[in-house]
């Protein structure tokens, strides 16, 4: 059943997800020799797009999974 605790939670979580996900975004931009967003909006470079996508995903799915238990 849906209640208004269970609507909260369910933000928080979604909120303290979304937080996390951008601060480890930022830090795997730090970490990389060149910039990200340099690499892949001026020189069009597939493949730091490429990485770039991957870390999306697996960031998600690794946040996801530390937040479901």
């Amino acid at each position: 059943m849906l209640n208004t605790a269970t609507i909260l939670a369910t933000g928080v979580y979604a909120g303290i997800g979304i937080l996390i996900f951008i601060i480890s975004f930022v830090l795997v931009d730090i970490l990389t020799p060149q910039r990200l967003w340099l690499e892949i909006i001026e020189k069009k470079n597939m493949a730091f797009a490429f990485l770039a996508g991957c870390v999306a995903i697996g960031l998600s799915i690794i946040i996801g999974a530390a937040i479901h238990g």
